[in-house]
């Protein structure tokens, strides 16, 4: 397979990746005061999304720094594509009736 491709295809990897630990952050932030137990709730979903994210890494990179550092890039994008989202619906719970500007 062509190495740029392969580059790309695992980049992609890191974005999904990112979307999960990320999307799995907000949630856990925004309902985790809720439950009965707020402290196991943040503790398990810490341990479940670097689990997840951690095993992806090692799976997608293996011993290659250039596929690390792509899978790496997809990451970072997803931090900001999920932060981007989640600013968005909190500012639209918090004001229903109003627009929002992006």
């Amino acid at each position: 397979m062509n190495e740029i491709l392969t580059l790309f295809l695992v980049a992609i990897a890191g974005l999904f990746l990112g979307v999960l630990f990320f999307g799995g952050l907000w949630l856990t932030v925004s309902r985790g005061m809720q439950a009965k137990a707020p402290a196991v709730v943040f503790l398990l979903s810490f341990v479940l999304r670097m689990g997840i994210t951690v095993a992806g890494f090692y799976l997608v990179c293996g011993d290659q720094w250039q596929r690390f550092l792509a899978c790496l890039g997809g990451f970072l994008v997803a931090r900001f594509v999920v932060s981007k989202i989640t600013e968005s619906l909190n500012s639209k719970e918090q004001n229903p009736g109003k627009e929002v500007e992006v």
